[in-house]
Formats: C-alpha cells, structure tokens, sequence
C-alpha cells in the first residue's frame, strides 16, 4: 500500500468513479465551511450503491473532523519533520494527492512574507549605509535604499494580495497555517513589514520628523491582538503552552515588539515605546531559555543542523535598535544587547555545517532578517565607538548580509520562471488530524485487556491453591509437632 497517495478521500480511486467532480472535490477540502456531506450533494445523481461504495471509502480513509477540526499541536511535531515542519513522514498519508500539482493557492504559504521582511530589512540597511556618520567613507547613495524600498513595497502588495485570495477561496488551508507550530509565527510579518517601511519611508522632509499617529495604530492594532492570543496561549498552559510548541522562529513574533517600539518612539509615543520594549524582552528571556536548555517537551527544536538558528540573533539586536531609538543614546543597555546579538553571530558563523546540504526554500528569506539587525546595530555601534575594528566589522556584515540577499533573490528567480519549482505542494497543511490507521488500536487494547483478565484470574485461582496448599501444610506439620511433643 502506498503512503502518502491521497487516496483516502476517494478522489483518485477509479473504484469510485467520481471522475472530474471527484477530482475537483479533493481541493475544495480546504474551502471555508466545506464539509464531505456538502460535497456530495455536489456531485451528479447516481445509484444508490455508488453512493453507498463512495461514503463507505470516503469514512474509511477520513472523516470530517480531519478537515475543519484544528489539528492538535502534537500532531505536526508527529506528522511533520524539517527546520520548517514542512516534510511530511514516510509512514503519514496526506488529504490530497501528490502525482499531480496543486491550484497555486494551496501551494502559496505564509512563509512568502519572509521575502517582504528580506527587503524590508535591507531597506532599513542601505538606509543607514547611506546616512550614518560612520560608514560615510562609502558615498552610498540615498537612491539605492529608495529603489529597494519600492520593490519591498511592491512584493508586499503582491503577497498580501494573493494571500488575501488565498483566505477567500481556501479559508481552511490558511486556518491549518494558523495552527502550525512555526507558521503561526509569520503571521506577524506583514505586520513588521509595514512598519519597517513606515519608519523608514523616503521624504524630502528632516528625517527626525515624527509619523503621524494613525499610521502607529494601524499596524499596531492588528499586530496586538494576534500577540495577546498567542502570548495567552504559551501562558495559559495546555496544548499549545511555550515548552511544547517553542522553536526558533518565535522569535519572529518577540522581535516585532522592538519594532513597534520604533515604530512609537518615531511618532512621539515614548512610554507606550518602553511598554513595548518591556514587553518584547521579557518574552524573549523565556523563549531563550526555553530554546536553549532544549527541554525534552521542545520537539519543534530539529536536531539536524540548519540556518534556522540565526533566528536567535533577531531578538536582541531588535532590542538594541529599539532601546537606541528610544532615549536617543547608545547606552550601556544598547550595548548589552548588541554584544549578546554579536556573540550569537559570531558562533553561528564559524560553524559552516550550518549552511550546507539543505534545500532551498522560501522561508529562508526570513533568515536575512536576524542578520540584517545585527548589521544595523553595528553601525550604529560604530557611530558611537568610531574605531577601525568597529568600521571594519560593519563593512564585512554588510558585505554578508548583502551578498546572502543577492543569492536568495537570484535563487528565487530562478526556482520561480526558469525551474518553477519555488512553490511545490505545500504538504505540511495537508495531513490527517489524526494517524490513519488509528482504527486498529482499540481491536489491540481489547485483546490486551481480555488477555489481562485472563492472566488476572489464572493468576489469583492459583494464588487461592497455594494459600490452601500452604495453610494445610501448616496445618500438618503443626500437628506432627504436636504429636511429637507428646
């Protein structure tokens, strides 16, 4: 029997003959409010013994709890594999079918907004190339940061657009995104995209001019909301707490909170700028230790080696922008922040393994993220401490960070028009809410029972014939001593 074939739902089975309707009904799964029972009042008139053939494969292999339930945390970490959770097991069968493409919704992830916060972030990069007193040596043009600022712009209406679509016509897919592990994560991106092109958004006028208010609550609004369910959720405890679903890429969630701090020290909010900053650095001790101590309940964290751990140079670097930007200083706090950034930069770069053997995905745009903040605190590290060693060590990470994000757009390039392989079948938003095959294991508890029971009994009547056997034994020889003694 084949894995992974999507043929539980009956769609490919020529069995069922369902034909080009059937085909059709194995991709409007994952439309909203779409259940089995809908789709076969879809489907055109039969015998009643199609019919009753055609439900009779569709419950074996699936129910409708698979489909529009929530998938249990667990149940990715058991389905899944991959830095991403994106591979799907050998022994896991899936609800669609693999021999064939899929619409290129379903193939669209979430994971494509990390190719807006890529260019956000060089934006931000090139921007202060341009304009900071240490790195004026290079007489960078403003003009470069504006053109990536348009395309990062660009991209950004691009992918919200699709994903928009997406949310229309395959709601259920987006809701499995919702509940994945680590997808769950880049939900916030858009959101720290937009406010990385607000704050630095180009204008003739003074750059210290504030942003208005209204742009502050626009992003900060919908960004908060989603924080509050996913913060309540690590705190709460259940499924979902920290310690089952911490990864890496949570880090993405905690770092927009200095983000938003600038965001609010720009427009002239400084204590809701602190509040923020608080916020994000508590979070980010527990997400740290967390990660770091690998708890064995910790199952998102792979064990293979992977760029993924850049992630961890995010936070910290976030926090030293943020904490520069709101008292103006590159203080002792600036400080501690960017060295813990620089240590964890540094041990990720001399460990090469970590860049090797692995395939090129869309979610590795999100990777120039970490090392673009890092690059930007060390500029303004060297505006403060204007040093030889300081200028050169912001020269090299802007010649790293830089040449990772010509490599990963010409890849992108490449994998979109020429191979067309950037979007494969999304199989990680495709498996069964629970192990197929899960039928058999109340036929195995019963006989364990039954078996049980049986050995219970044997064991207690034997039990009952050694204590007879013993008390006449006792019995016995008592009275021989007795008769002895006398």
């Amino acid at each position: 029997m084949s894995h992974r074939n999507g043929t539980s739902l009956g769609g490919l089975n020529p069995a069922n003959k369902i034909g080009l309707e059937g085909q059709k009904r194995d991709f409007s799964i994952f439309k909203k409010k779409s259940t089995l029972s809908k789709q076969n009042s879809l489907l055109p008139r039969k015998t009643e013994k199609e019919l009753e053939s055609q439900k009779i494969n569709v419950t074996s292999g699936v129910d409708d709890d698979s489909v529009n339930a929530s998938v249990p945390a667990g149940r990715y970490f058991a389905a899944l594999r991959g830095p991403e959770l994106d591979e799907v097991k050998d022994y896991e069968d899936i609800l669609l079918p693999t021999d064939k493409q899929w619409l290129f919704l379903l193939r669209f992830p979430i994971g494509c907004f990390g190719i807006c916060l890529g260019l956000s972030s060089q934006a931000v990069l090139w921007h202060n190339l341009a304009t900071s007193p240490a790195t004026r040596f290079l007489h960078i043009t403003p003009n470069i940061s504006f053109l990536i600022w348009l395309l990062a712009l660009a991209v950004l209406i691009a992918v919200s657009i699709t994903y928009i679509l997406k949310c229309i016509f395959y709601f259920e897919a987006v809701r499995r995104e919702y509940f994945h592990p680590v997808r769950i994560n880049f939900f916030f991106s858009p959101w720290v995209v937009c406010m990385f092109l607000a704050i630095f958004i180009p204008s003739k006028q003074s750059p210290q001019q504030n942003l208005h208010l209204a742009i502050w609550c626009t992003f900060i609004a919908p960004y908060f909301l989603l924080e509050l369910k996913i913060y309540g959720q690590w705190l709460s405890g259940g499924k979902r707490r920290l310690s089952k679903v911490a990864n890496p890429y949570n880090h993405l969630s905690v770092s927009g909170n200095f983000v938003r701090a600038i965001l609010a020290s720009k427009v002239g909010w400084k204590e809701p700028a602190k509040f923020f900053w608080a916020v994000g650095f508590s979070h980010y001790l527990v997400v740290f230790v967390t990660l770091y101590q690998r708890l064995p309940t910790s199952e998102a964290l792979p064990k293979e080696l992977h760029l993924v751990y850049s992630m961890f140079i995010a936070t910290p670097s976030a926090a030293c922008l943020a904490w520069q930007s709101i008292y103006g200083e590159f203080d002792g706090i600036s400080r501690n922040c960017y060295f813990i950034a620089l240590f964890l930069y540094i041990s990720l770069v001399l460990r090469i393994k970590f860049f090797t053997g692995f395939r090129f995905s869309v979610a590795w745009w999100a990777y120039t993220f970490p090392m673009t903040t890092v690059l930007v605190a060390t500029i303004k590290y060297a505006e403060k401490v204007p040093a030889f060693i300081s200028k050169s060590l912001a020269l090299g990470l802007a010649f790293m960070s830089s040449t990772m994000v010509s490599v990963l757009f010409v890849s992108t390039l490449l994998h979109a028009f020429y191979w067309r392989t950037l979007f494969p079948n999304d199989l990680a938003i495709a498996i069964t809410k629970r192990k197929q095959g899960g039928e058999k294991k109340p036929l195995k508890k019963a006989y364990d029972i039954k078996r049980w029971t049986k050995k219970a009994l044997t064991k207690n009547s034997e039990n009952k014939d050694n204590s007879k056997n013993n008390g006449y034994n006792s019995s016995y020889d008592n009275s021989s001593v007795m008769v002895y003694d006398g």
